[in-house]
């Protein structure tokens, strides 16, 4: 998407040269103007000036602060000093901008910094000098105006539709890389200023309910951020309107806050959610349609590493980032059991790579995933989950590979290779299957489906593996793919790994995943 790469972009980390050389004009030298400008209670100004920068501070960081408030129309950045100049479209928008910092100390790299009118009018830069800082402005600038419909244009339908609640729900899918109420809050202040963010886990999923100052402002970040990814091939966001219309958080802390309201204490650790809230949220099920694969968010790759690195510290609780790739499984009905049933329910979750029932202890089973990440997905979905009866433990092995037999020896077909499966969900780099990761339900995600096949062989082919099929629905615009509801989680296990590559035939295999959905 070009310039709409929301937290990167190379102009934007590239060595930051001639930046304590740029040359402003406006009245005269500015070394000599930092004594007047640091009064505070100087006459309001489009420009403002802003202090005790983070040494490693971005022009980007600094037009972030700017963008809820309306159009940034210059920077300059005097490194040496740790200071910066932004000037803002209107008065109207630096006061707006001066009035919310000053009730809300803006920190950027966790350091709190000062935001006050500059003796300035506007703002004259060198833009020799300052090619960089003007290179960034336009990547900015052309996101806004694809992204916020100016008042009197013509607009997309959609964009007009009555304003809903200012309140979105956020869920994110396939969260391979921790996401802070932070990352939340630098993504969707491009569209309007942020006032409260609630963030927790449901149904072992992160969820969030974040707040606008303003209805519009969060309809325009639903229609640009839905089903886009932060990381790359993950970290996929999930946007709905909330029932709510006001958050009412109680603690400032990393798992909620109130922008509007610095003076609230950080609590001990994560707030309980407000009851009200927590009933709002037991009503409020979506049914999502399957998206294709789209562009990520590109958080730039030392943010992703960052990410990746704190995933050991943040996300996977005693689990070091690149962690075992080998999982044990136990209590299994060992009567039941095959390797070829493990790695169709284990590899919804990630690319089996090897499988071996253990010979004198056939109730466990060692599962080698293509990686940490996948190991740790599969875990986290599949522990104490019901299957052929029995509810499995999976924890990640001791062991870093799965040995085969050696050459000749019969082990009674407990181990399999599953290396060069044709089957394996996960090979394709940025597949849409990485966003379409579920923790079992009930209701299945049915594809590749032949138009010969009707709803009732489907119903009858799905009865047959044991269970009760409650409901079906087939896409309205595309019939090869449906939605298929049994009556419990266990029954929806038992039926992926029986019919998941079923041949329909006319060399249809049907692909069964779990779907976060309900008919």
């Amino acid at each position: 998407r070009g310039s709409d790469e929301l937290l990167s972009g190379s102009v934007l980390n590239s060595p930051n040269s001639n930046m304590s050389s740029m040359v402003v004009t406006a009245n005269g030298n500015d070394n000599k103007k930092f004594k007047g400008d640091d009064k505070m209670d100087g006459a309001p100004s489009r420009v403002l000036h802003i202090r005790k920068l983070p040494g490693e501070v971005t022009e980007t960081e600094v037009i972030a602060l700017g963008l809820p408030f309306g159009k940034v129309t210059n920077i300059l950045m005097l490194k040496g000093k740790n200071q910066a100049f932004l000037e803002l479209a209107t008065e109207e928008a630096a006061i707006t901008m001066v009035n919310y910092y000053s009730a809300v100390t803006p920190h950027l790299r966790n350091q709190p910094i000062y935001i006050q009118y500059s003796n300035h009018k506007e703002l004259k830069t060198d833009n020799t000098l300052n090619q960089r800082a003007q290179a960034v402005l336009q990547a900015v600038t052309a996101v806004q105006a694809t992204n916020a419909p100016i008042s009197g244009t013509t607009v997309s339908e959609s964009a007009v539709t009555p304003a809903q609640s200012p309140v979105l729900r956020i869920i994110i899918d396939n969260m391979y890389y921790p996401v802070t109420l932070d990352v939340l809050h630098q993504i969707f202040s491009k569209f309007g200023a942020v006032l409260k963010i609630i963030t927790f886990t449901k149904n072992n999923q992160f969820q969030a309910l974040l707040q606008f100052g303003d209805p519009v402002n969060a309809q325009q970040a639903k229609q640009a951020l839905d089903g886009q990814n932060i990381y790359n091939a993950c970290c996929t966001l999930r946007i709905d309107f909330s029932k709510l219309v006001n958050l009412n958080v109680k603690y400032n802390n990393d798992k909620s806050r109130d922008y509007t309201r610095p003076d609230l204490p950080s609590g001990d650790g994560q707030p309980t959610l407000d009851p009200a809230i927590a009933a709002a949220f037991a009503k409020e099920t979506s049914l999502l349609a399957v998206p294709g694969a789209l562009s990520p968010l590109a958080i730039p790759n030392a943010a992703a590493a960052a990410a990746a690195a704190a995933a050991g510290r943040v996300g996977m609780p005693g689990v070091a980032a690149g962690a075992n790739t080998v999982l044990l499984v136990s209590n299994l009905n060992e009567e039941m059991v095959t390797p070829q049933s493990l790695f169709t329910l284990f590899g919804v979750y990630g690319d089996v790579q090897r499988v071996k029932i253990l010979y004198n202890k056939k109730d466990s089973a060692l599962i080698q995933m293509a990686d940490g990440n996948q190991s740790q997905l599969a875990m986290s979905h599949l522990n104490g989950q019901k299957m052929y009866g029995k509810i499995i433990r999976v924890t990640l092995s001791k062991h870093h590979t799965v040995q085969l037999p050696r050459e000749g020896l019969d082990d009674q077909g407990l181990t399999k290779d599953f290396g060069n499966s044709p089957l394996h969900r996960f090979k394709k780099p940025g597949s849409k299957n990485f966003q379409n990761i579920f923790p079992p339900s009930a209701t299945l995600h049915l594809s590749n489906i032949p138009p010969s096949v009707a709803e009732e062989d489907l119903r009858t082919l799905f009865a047959n593996t044991g269970g009760t099929v409650k409901a079906f629905k087939f896409f309205q615009r595309d019939h090869k793919m449906a939605l298929l509801q049994m009556s419990t989680v266990e029954e929806a296990i038992q039926a992926l790994i029986d019919l998941h590559n079923y041949n329909l035939g006319e060399s249809h295999h049907l692909r069964v995943s779990f779907s976060k959905s309900t008919i």
